[in-house]
């Protein structure tokens, strides 16, 4: 068998089996039919042949290879950490964790979101502050994020952002990119020199600075609250084990990376930013945030508070585009809080400072001046005309410093350091050690850095409890087995692509050469990633039909943002500074109108047609209303209601028209890939999501990599980082991401699955998705209308199922269905998006038939059980529906209900295997009226028992 033949489920029989039930005679047929041939792409894609997967393993080990890792001590943000190995092997690489969707349905994701809950009092105690979110997409970002917040929850606040000097050198650069397209005033100073006169929106102080410095951030807090303005303090997670709390200190808002929890460097990505607030604060938060409610049956359970969903309510008013999270990520710095707990974490902290505190005294020692005096765990010292020798020097003991400048080297002391690494650094400088391994020294260092902690953190009992590998192992396994993934069954998700994560594609992600290389290490150094990123970003744009392509963007909702700030700095080059008119269909992802404004741009609505297509008509009179400020239309293809629209190349062609250019979200590209290409057919730009087509796993939420692909016209506005190893990208519109290609780590699963499929297997893989998807249609339109269909009757990749007539007629809502479906062991297909009261259903290609058809089967059924109430066997709230998920506790004590026991229970008869869910249906409302969003006390759950 080849992998293609692994990683697509349905068999040749059952691909005819399911043909037969639409009719048609082969996929050919199939694809001829359901791809209007106005955009049909005939040539053959130009990618490597196939290989197996012995092949790949040693192709992708030799790139792996080609990488040189080294003692990571340049800084900057990302140090070096060692992840447990019961963390590594049970969370980071266990399928029941990475396999994972986001925690929409929080009945069967009690487990993730108690490890994000973790993960929030991590942050919150460590901060200061109250409230904590779910995990941002990196430093940079939280810190762009933040900026905005400062503006939106002090709307009477005026002036510029003022940001220190000493802030990372990505953080800023980020910020000024989004600051840049939101016309944001950013001022970056040096705090300890002269302020600013009159007012500020919001200052960012990092905390130790970039360059190693540690100074008390009041004075700047202070300042920046007689200006009126909010406090955003930047800070090292490791370092507030032993550095007084920024909330302590009058922060209003606490941003960083929890990357040295445990987090592999991955060369940048995917690591879990974090965002902390004061109290008043939290409803501005962007992204996740994690709460405590109630069950049915009276328990503390966990869900998704406030902002689930945000983007696809609130849409251009929305706080932020981010609809992804980190959440894999997070998890393992949680693992590692909790497998640490506060004496060990500080353990940590304290040992770090020391081995800094030894470098810092013996290069004193031998003369070499030290350019601050008060450190944590990173220094620099001045070697005047030699820091580049010095570097080398370094380099050549298998150690990465930091080249400031020509005078000066930075060192950053990481969790991996020992004797020997000190020595090698002190080699370097020519202060020759005595021995090969030193002692420790007193000297400079945290004991001169003010303000030392000393308000508590981790007291909670869960981080007291686990020291033991035992205890940890066992930990792990309860709260994964509460949780719903992929290596349980189908998750038929709609616009999300729940698709194979094969294990082949996952071994590279823990390779040395792949998860221990820094960002900013030298280009020669990560000749490997270099390789790997150039034939990955090549392949896409062969497959896209574009020119150019960056894989920066390190989520869907940045490739977005990259995507529109393209067209923004295209228009604006040419001297159309007034084109901002961004037109968006209704249907479109709540994203891409967030997206827009985040851009820039102003969202003009385009309406849908009855059959869910966009309404040229209305798309043309808009055009024409905006003929001289049209920047672009946003168009998701297939459309969000999951069929082909036939006049998508008039809709382009009508758009450049006018002069605007058209953005082809790439969101469900899963059903193009092979058959056509936005690039060909009318786009000007497109995002593609790697988590959905391309096998990255959404680990419960996140990571995802959102790359951006353009036309040539458009490829002088892709990101651009300084720091990138291709001198070619360092200057441009500005990085989207904290690191120069965003989510590298991640990146070796997409060219893994690339390598493995091959043009052939690609195309085929399309084709079996659309299949399985008019398969479901044909089988449960009988029972559940289908809303929408494109050219012949058919749909694309997935099909949205109407429940909405018979809530009217029975009372029972689309909820009833979802919560339901876990009762026959199914996670719920996408409920209520695009079109409210309804399912989209996504099987993609790597189901086989007979999970289809169990999902088909179940869902017969859960109509079967409407129908009864319809006869008035039952009442909606009296029936099964409305009582589901029934949990294992249910089945003992009294029993009151109208139905048997067995039918809530076991619906298809009793399955040794079944999946219990941990808590019964939540009480939503309840969560967000007393909103908890840290551990709870052990007691709100004995009082329960």
């Amino acid at each position: 068998m080849t992998f293609a033949d692994r990683h697509i489920g349905p068999r040749d029989a059952d691909v005819q089996r399911m043909l037969d039930a639409l009719g048609l005679d082969s996929l050919d047929a199939l694809m001829d039919a359901a791809v209007p041939a106005s955009i049909r792409d005939r040539a053959p894609l130009d990618l490597p042949e196939a290989v197996d997967e012995h092949a790949v393993a040693a192709e992708v080990r030799a790139l792996a290879a080609a990488n040189r890792p080294a003692e990571a001590m340049i800084g900057l943000g990302y140090h070096a950490t060692i992840t447990p190995p019961v963390i590594r092997r049970n969370l980071l690489e266990d399928p029941s964790w990475y396999t994972a969707y986001t925690p929409y349905q929080p009945e069967i994701s009690q487990g993730r979101l108690e490890a994000l809950l973790n993960f929030q009092t991590v942050i919150g105690d460590l901060a200061g502050l109250p409230t904590a979110n779910a995990s941002l997409l990196d430093e940079g970002t939280a810190a762009a994020e933040a900026m905005t917040l400062v503006r939106r929850a002090n709307r009477k606040a005026s002036g510029p952002f003022v940001v220190d000097a000493d802030a990372l050198p990505q953080t800023i650069d980020v910020v000024r990119t989004r600051a840049e397209a939101m016309g944001i005033e950013v001022l970056v100073v040096d705090l300890l020199g002269d302020l600013p006169d009159g007012p500020w929106s919001g200052v960012l102080v990092q905390y130790p600075g970039a360059s190693g410095r540690v100074v008390d951030p009041r004075p700047a807090i202070e300042a920046a609250h007689e200006r009126g303005g909010l406090a955003v303090v930047a800070a090292d997670l490791l370092a507030l084990t032993v550095l007084e709390a920024p909330g302590a200190l009058g922060a209003d808002v606490v941003v960083g990376s929890s990357q040295r929890f445990g987090v592999p460097l991955f060369y940048g990505g995917p690591h879990a930013g974090f965002m902390a607030v004061a109290a008043g604060l939290e409803r501005h938060l962007p992204g996740r945030l994690v709460g405590v409610s109630v069950d049915a049956e009276g328990r503390p359970a966990y869900r998704l508070a406030l902002q689930t969903r945000e983007q696809h309510i609130r849409r251009d008013k929305a706080t932020s585009n981010i609809c992804t999270a980190q959440v894999l990520l997070a998890n393992v710095a949680s693992m590692y809080a909790v497998h640490h707990g506060p004496e060990g974490l500080r353990a940590i902290a304290e040992r770090i400072a020391l081995h800094a505190t030894t470098i810092g005294a013996l290069l004193e020692h031998a003369g070499v001046e030290l350019v601050h005096r008060a450190y944590f765990d990173t220094l620099q010292a001045r070697v005047p005309g030699r820091a580049a020798e010095v570097v080398a020097a370094a380099r050549e003991r298998g150690v990465h410093l930091r080249l400031v400048d020509g005078d000066t080297v930075g060192i950053s002391v990481g969790e991996t350091c020992d004797g020997r690494v000190v020595a090698d650094v002190l080699r370097a400088f020519d202060a020759h050690p005595e021995s090969e391994h030193v002692g420790y020294a007193d000297g400079p260092g945290l004991q001169h850095a003010a303000p030392q902690r000393t308000t508590p953190y981790l007291t909670h009992p869960v981080f007291q409890e686990h020291r033991s590998e035992t205890q940890m192992l066992r930990y792990l396994r309860r709260l994964s087995g509460r949780d719903y993934a992929l290596d349980r069954g189908m998750i038929p998700l709609g616009s999300c692509t729940m698709k194979l994560n094969a294990t082949v594609e996952m071994e590279p992600v823990s390779l040395p050469g792949f998860a221990d290389l820094h960002p900013f290490a030298p280009a020669e150094d990560a000749g490997g990633y270099r390789t790997m990123v150039d034939q990955l970003e090549g392949w896409l744009a062969e497959v896209t039909g574009y020119d150019r392509v960056s894989i920066q963007p390190n989520a869907g909702s940045q490739g977005e943002l990259a995507g529109l700030l393209a067209i923004r700095g295209y228009h604006r080059s040419r001297g159309d500074v007034q084109r901002d008119v961004c037109l968006i269909p209704s249907s479109a992802h709540g994203t891409n109108a967030a997206s827009a404004v985040m851009a820039g741009m102003r969202v003009v609505v385009v309406k849908s047609a009855d059959d869910g297509t966009v309404d040229l008509s209305d798309l043309h009179q808009q055009c024409e209303k905006h003929a001289d400020t049209l920047a672009a239309v946003m168009v998701t293809y297939p459309s969000t209601h999951g069929v082909y629209e036939g006049a998508i190349t008039e809709l382009c062609d009508l758009v450049h028209r006018y002069g605007g250019q058209v953005y082809v979200d790439g969101a469900n590209f899963n059903a193009l890939l092979g058959y056509a290409r936005p690039g060909a057919f009318g786009g000007d730009v497109s995002h593609l999501n790697l988590h959905k087509t391309f096998c990255i796993p959404h680990g419960g939420g996140g990571p995802g990599v959102g790359p951006v692909a353009v036309r040539a016209h458009l490829a002088p506005f892709l990101p651009s980082h300084a720091a990138h190893p291709d001198e070619a990208r360092r200057s441009g519109i500005g990085p989207i991401s904290a690191a120069p290609y965003g989510s590298a780590g991640i990146l070796p699963i997409s060219w893994t699955y690339v390598r493995l499929m091959g043009a052939e297997g690609l195309t085929r893989a399309t084709a079996v998705a659309v299949l399985a998807a008019n398969y479901v249609a044909a089988r449960l339109d009988p029972y559940f209308p289908v809303l929408h269909r494109g050219e012949n009757g058919l749909v694309a990749h997935e099909c949205i199922l109407d429940v909405r007539g018979l809530a009217q007629e029975t009372g029972v809502t689309v909820d009833d269905v979802a919560k339901r479906l876990v009762d026959y062991g199914f996670h719920a297909p996408t409920m209520s998006f695009p079109v409210a009261g309804t399912l989209m259903v996504e099987p993609t290609e790597s189901e086989d038939l007979a999970e289809i058809d169990r999902f088909c089967d179940a869902m017969i059924a859960i109509r079967g059980e409407i129908d009864r109430v319809a006869a008035g066997e039952w009442s909606a709230e009296e029936s099964p529906l409305r009582h589901a998920p029934h949990t294992a506790r249910a089945l003992v004590g009294a029993w009151d209900r109208a139905y048997s026991r067995e039918l809530g229970a076991f619906p298809q008869g009793v399955d040794v295997d079944k999946y219990w869910p941990p808590v019964a249906r939540i009480d939503q409302a309840y969560g967000d009226r007393n909103l908890q969003c840290s551990c709870p006390a052990p007691e709100a759950f004995a009082e329960q028992a």
